[in-house]
């Protein structure tokens, strides 16, 4: 008909195998009064920002008939600037979110006949860019703390031979930091390279060493972070890697052109010249982690360690049902991780009060926890 398209069925088109049966990725996006699902800073920025923002970007917009500049080096100055440790802006790269930057990543260093290898649980998103990329995904476990092992990952190391190791810390969903001997372990037998996602590292208790200080000593390490949590800027999707100028050069070779718009790089250059007001809630949120995590171990549950904004407790016998109860009641929490385990975000006081009171209803209505 005419103004119309054809309307095939998803498994009538010639979709590549590994991908039949798969679902997008994505944590619901409900309409509920309280989300506490994906990490997010659940304080906006203020208004002076927001103005700021809205001003670079128009004047972004006087020439929105121009490609951007398409290596961002002025944002990616900036960026070197909030990270320190003497880094310049060659020692950076800058994408569409951390999930570029890692996509690029495995892009450079990964793909047909090579191996990517983690320490599970671990992010959820790594295997799919392990499949997109073609590469093997591996992993190895951690132990039941969620703290990785030295000794166990250098022989998984050791074992697997990857390409690329994927190094979470703190780990998503876990929560769990990991030390730098471990880190380093991991480097001084990895054939290839090693990359440390620190995308909740602002949210690391005080003193929580950063891997960005071994770069100098790592020629194939990065350390990856994103300006979607601590700096309250999801939906601006900037995320960036540290490294050496060589590993930049590498992920250069396999961006797409252009990849960063104009407007990203302008709001994202307010953002940072505002950095200390943007992180100013990251106190809050790791007290109101901290509290999170004390009420919940005593109502009896297992609370996993956590240094990033959010907390992972359990067990449950039926972890679904306790997820759809909350639901029920106005909260949204993700179900995520090992079997029996939920993830709630740290939020605003009156958001951790709500959870706290759907929480105490759902554990009184016949819905208890996994017995030990």
């Amino acid at each position: 008909m005419s103004g119309s398209t054809a309307s095939p069925a998803l498994e009538e088109l010639p979709l590549r195998p590994e991908l039949v049966g798969q679902m997008p990725y994505g944590a619901p996006q409900l309409d509920v009064a309280v989300c506490l699902n994906v990490n997010e800073n659940p304080y906006p920025p203020s208004e002076q920002v927001i103005n700021e923002i809205a001003a670079a970007v128009a004047e972004a917009g006087r020439s929105m008939n121009r490609y951007p500049e398409r290596d961002a080096l002025a944002l990616r100055g900036d960026l070197a600037r909030y990270l320190g440790y003497g880094l310049t802006a060659e020692q950076i790269w800058a994408a569409n979110g951390s999930n570029e930057v890692m996509l690029h990543v495995l892009l450079a260093f990964a793909g047909p006949g090579r191996r990517v290898l983690s320490f599970a649980p671990t992010y959820s998103m790594y295997p799919e860019y392990a499949r997109d990329t073609h590469s093997e995904w591996c992993t190895a476990p951690r132990r039941d703390d969620f703290t990785i092992d030295p000794e166990g990952a250098v022989t998984a190391v050791l074992e697997v031979r990857p390409s690329v190791v994927l190094i979470t810390s703190p780990n998503n969903p876990t929560g769990t930091a990991v030390g730098l001997p471990t880190i380093q372990a991991i480097c001084d037998v990895a054939p290839g390279v090693v990359v440390v996602d620190e995308a909740y590292y602002e949210f690391a208790r005080k003193g929580t060493p950063s891997a960005l200080q071994l770069l100098p000593d790592y020629p194939r390490l990065a350390v990856s972070r994103t300006m979607s949590k601590a700096f309250a800027f999801a939906a601006g999707r900037l995320g960036y890697l540290a490294a050496a100028p060589a590993f930049i050069e590498a992920l250069r070779i396999v961006r797409l052109p252009y990849h960063l718009s104009a407007l990203t790089q302008a709001a994202a250059r307010v953002a940072l010249a505002h950095a200390p007001e943007m992180l100013a809630t990251v106190d809050q949120l790791r007290q109101a982690r901290d509290d999170l995590a004390t009420w919940l171990a005593a109502r009896g549950l297992q609370v996993a360690e956590s240094d990033a904004n959010f907390v992972l407790f359990g067990r449950f016998t039926d972890r679904h049902a306790v997820w759809q109860a909350l639901l029920d009641r106005g909260v949204l929490i993700r179900e995520t991780g090992p079997d029996g385990w939920l993830r709630v975000s740290a939020g605003t006081p009156a958001e951790m009060q709500t959870f706290k009171d759907a929480f105490a209803a759902v554990l009184g209505n016949e819905i208890h926890k996994e017995t030990p």
